[in-house]
């Protein structure tokens, strides 16, 4: 029997892994991929303005939080949501709780990885996290960590869309038509109602992406359709036997 493939997503913020990639979630789990999330933080502080405003403690924005990544995660089909609850602006990692993303990273043996774009000064939380996630990444790979623990392999850490696209040197490199999902998807940045005014930010994001997948995968001489589409930056080269 084949055995499942996985992947992991490393998410700054609770709602960072639905808006950016929350598409290639939800294809990859339809077509029987484990998708593991791995949340640091909930966005309590910095993502969080409007239940601020309603005047909500510290404790029930985590909790409306942490509820709304649950919901989100659960209609785009993630096999596992593991929240590590560190606190943001700023997130921080100590050591133990890198040892803990690297003990999960070899847990999942993820066949992809997906994170921030690696520079945004805007949330420095999102390029931190890209550091911390290629740095347990390293350390996975490592023999001489934990040895007897099944070592990682070389997992593409794709980098997901940022918010100011242009600010942050993100170039995609890749487009994936999620348009068999998109209802999922917008299903669950509609469970994120802490942050409503990016529903249609992100709407209109997906839909931009798309004309990129048709005029790369053809244009107007035959490219295919696409409605809804995500795109991402490979980190690493990628071992092929032909072009």
């Amino acid at each position: 029997m084949t055995e499942q493939p996985t992947a992991l997503i490393i998410s700054a913020h609770a709602a960072d892994f639905v808006w950016r990639c929350g598409g290639a979630i939800a294809l990859h789990a339809q077509m029987g991929t484990r998708v593991t999330v791995a949340c640091l933080s909930f966005g309590e502080r910095g993502e969080s303005a409007k239940l601020w405003k309603e005047g909500k403690t510290l404790e029930e924005v985590k909790a409306i939080r942490r509820a709304e990544a649950e919901a989100a995660a659960a209609v785009l089909g993630v096999h596992e949501l593991v929240c590590f609850d560190l606190g943001d602006y700023p997130l921080h990692l100590e050591r133990e709780d890198k040892y803990a993303l690297v003990d999960l990273i070899r847990r999942v043996q993820p066949a992809w990885m997906m994170s921030h774009s690696q520079y945004d000064p805007y949330n420095t939380d999102h390029m931190y996290m890209t550091q911390i996630a290629l740095e347990a990444r390293m350390i996975a790979q490592a023999w001489g960590h934990n040895p007897g623990q099944k070592v990682l392999g070389a997992p593409q850490l794709y980098l997901f869309e940022p918010h100011q696209t242009e600010q942050m040197g993100w170039k995609p490199d890749v487009f994936l038509d999620i348009t068999p999902v998109w209802d999922k998807k917008r299903a669950a940045m509609e469970h994120m109602n802490g942050q409503a005014h990016l529903w249609e930010y992100y709407t209109r994001v997906a839909q931009q992406r798309a004309n990129h997948f048709k005029r790369n995968s053809g244009g107007q001489s035959g490219g295919r359709d696409c409605k809804y589409a995500e795109g991402f930056q490979s980190v690493f080269p990628r071992t092929v036997d032909a072009l």
